[in-house]
């Protein structure tokens, strides 16, 4: 048995086939994957990595097991399953994910081909589990799998509370350690036991707060647009491929946009946090609908478009138009007077959330300084934003007055 020190649950005891796992090199990659790429340029302090993160869903996995009464080969897939999660993150975490599935197919929880062959398929099959059977688990299948991949998972409870422990803010807060003690597998289904509404509202709650604070704040987003164009350019301009990509790590990344000609600037900028500036910073309701459903050809052609008119390079124009607001956690289960119901179905704060997801929501189109007030004009018009007069002049030129904290 190996123990390891954590920052959020103290002392990790790791063994058995974890611990067989823990030296193999997709595990040690990612110790060099950070877990909230770009938010670091926010909050400093939040350079923690995808490692530790999944030292934490194997050790809530572990728990969770226990409570359920889960033993045996059963139990140790599911502890695998929990550490290996995260091994199909390409650099800088979801950062350039999109790049990645839009060439691969493949988004970072299908695992299958990076576990059935290699160190990891044979640390498995030395301890008698299926390499497939894990990947599985991964993807969030089988009874078992909504335990490392679904409303109610081990990976959500970990990352809320790490995530707030290093950013310093006070919004992730949950009381993991009863979540985990009210799992209960009823007809297949992972659910909250009776009396936990507020419990499973609680994982909402949180969410709803780390969203605009952390995961979605403006000056984390404009990086990772300029992230993802930079990635996009290499792909282009290099022999790199995107399978390529998925294996590196963040600094194997930033190395190459600095190595090649067409992305030097984009590695610059980032590494000097030299970033672009909201040039707009639209509401949902401004926004046409056929803009929101725009696939990455068109976005491309808008920007192409926004820059002729603003009379400007192609590379200074980046629109970055967010995932249409969700609430997964939403679909949570939980036990009330002995009937199983969706916590939206039960919880009036559901509705409440769900609107302030919307208000909260916005479209993005970042520029660099010199060219923002141009560049925020031209894309007004060209994307048929519905915003009046003094509207305009907030989102063009006095948000770098108004909302410009931390960037």
């Amino acid at each position: 048995m190996t123990t390891i020190k954590d920052s959020v649950h103290d002392h990790i005891a790791v063994e058995g086939v974890a611990e067989a796992l823990l030296e193999t090199p997709p595990v040690q990659r990612l110790r060099h994957i950070s877990q909230l790429g770009t938010v670091t340029l926010v909050y400093p302090s939040a350079n923690h990595t995808r490692f530790e993160h999944s030292l934490g869903v194997y050790h809530l996995a572990d728990q969770a097991l226990g409570h359920l009464g889960i033993e045996g080969r059963q139990a140790e897939r599911v502890r695998a399953a929990a550490l290996l999660h995260d091994i199909g993150h390409s650099p800088y975490s979801h950062n350039v994910e999109h790049v990645v599935h839009r060439h691969t197919g493949k988004y970072h929880d299908d695992v299958h081909e990076l576990i059935d062959s290699g160190p990891v398929a044979r640390v498995l099959s030395e301890h008698g589990l299926n390499p497939d059977r894990v990947a599985d688990l991964v993807a969030g299948d089988g009874d078992l799998g909504q335990l490392v991949s679904g409303e109610l998972d081990v990976d959500r409870m970990d990352y809320l509370v790490r995530d707030a422990h290093h950013t310093g803010v006070p919004y992730g807060t949950i009381d993991h350690e009863r979540l985990i003690r009210e799992l209960r597998l009823v007809d297949g289904e992972l659910v909250l036991d009776e009396g936990n509404v507020q419990a499973a509202e609680s994982l909402l709650l949180a969410r709803a707060l780390m969203n605009p604070t952390v995961y979605q704040h403006h000056v984390a987003r404009i990086a990772k647009t300029m992230l993802r164009r930079g990635t996009e350019r290499l792909l282009t301009a290099t022999n790199w491929t995107a399978h390529d990509l998925r294996r590196w790590d963040d600094n194997d990344l930033l190395v190459r946009l600095r190595q090649c000609d067409e992305t030097e600037a984009y590695a610059d900028r980032l590494s000097c946090r030299n970033l672009y500036k909201r040039a707009v910073w639209a509401e949902y309701s401004s926004v046409p609908q056929d803009l929101l459903e725009a696939d990455h050809r068109d976005i491309r052609a808008l920007e192409d478009k926004i820059a002729a008119v603003a009379g400007v390079d192609t590379d200074a124009v980046l629109i970055d138009v967010a995932a249409e607001p969700s609430m997964t956690e939403s679909t949570s289960r939980v036990l009330v007077n002995g009937e199983v119901r969706q916590l939206g179905e039960q919880s009036t704060l559901v509705g409440a959330l769900r609107a302030a997801q919307r208000d909260q929501w916005r479209l993005g189109v970042y520029a660099p300084p010199s060219s923002n007030e141009r560049v925020g004009e031209a894309a007004i018009r060209e994307l048929g934003l519905d915003i009046d007069g003094a509207r305009v002049r907030d989102v063009r030129t006095g948000i770098h007055a108004t909302l410009d904290e931390f960037n």
